[in-house]
């Protein structure tokens, strides 16, 4: 399976920055967000990094873009370069990308990975709430997203870096992306006149408003300018249930 990119879009977010950014971000407090998972894969003999999620003792979501081979999962790090006691490592059983992945548009950029055993839940290992109810997120809501990925100077962290992002009007992404952003399965995040945004590494990683998972982290410009776009969950919520009861063990 191969991945073809558009031009101006980068393959947005994955883990981190040694300096400690996301862009424009703060360290985590150590396990404050325990639904994060560090995810390594390798893709045409390269190793990638991205963010995923816990929903359900033996699921994560993720990005789709965040496919490949040898997908290793860490949950409940915070320093993913430190042999910490919290830190559960658990092979992924199986990948399922949205059969409607479109990697030239990123349409429908979402996949969940189901482990091989269940995550034993803890303080530093616990579950991410998915949205009930249709939540449009007005402009101007506030939201975190969170991973290990570059900072603007493209360091990678080793530690869990966060940043609060604030909910645009879709024009701004439909001005930006045109074509490429889908107002019903798409969200519009980050102010262009702030430099604090998700980037490169933290793709696959939530996008947490009121504890609760709105967006997976998607796509952006590459030189990590705002407004980037986040998956939709609710607009997945069916499939997501389908797709976990269908592989259940």
């Amino acid at each position: 399976m191969h991945f073809l990119f558009p031009l101006f879009v980068i393959l947005l977010q994955s883990p981190g920055d040694r300096a400690g950014e996301i862009i424009g971000g703060r360290e985590a407090k150590p396990h404050s967000r325990p639904y994060m998972a560090y995810l390594n894969f390798s893709l045409k003999n390269k190793e990638n990094k991205c963010g995923a999620f816990l929903i359900r003792e033996d699921f994560l979501l993720t990005a789709a873009h965040c496919w490949g081979s040898s997908i290793s999962i860490i949950l409940g790090a915070h320093n993913i370069k430190k042999p910490e006691k919290t830190q559960q490592k658990i092979h992924v059983l199986r990948a399922i990308p949205h059969p409607q992945y479109n990697n030239r548009t990123f349409n429908n950029d979402i996949m969940l990975l189901q482990l091989e055993k269940k995550a034993k839940l803890n303080r530093a290992v616990d579950l991410l709430p998915l949205p009930r109810m249709k939540d449009r997120l007005k402009p101007g809501k506030r939201c975190i997203v969170a991973g290990w990925g570059w900072d603007r100077e493209e360091k990678y962290s080793n530690t869990l870096q966060e940043v609060e992002l604030k909910v645009r009007k879709d024009n701004e992404c439909k001005d930006k992306y045109h074509r490429y952003y889908n107002i019903s399965t798409q969200i519009c995040a980050g102010d262009p006149k702030e430099s604090k945004a998700s980037f490169k590494g933290d793709s696959g990683g939530p996008l947490v408003c009121d504890r609760v998972a709105q967006g997976i982290v998607s796509y952006g410009n590459k030189d990590g300018t705002n407004p980037r776009v986040y998956t939709r969950i609710f607009s997945f919520l069916s499939w997501i249930k389908k797709t976990m009861k269908a592989h259940e063990y």
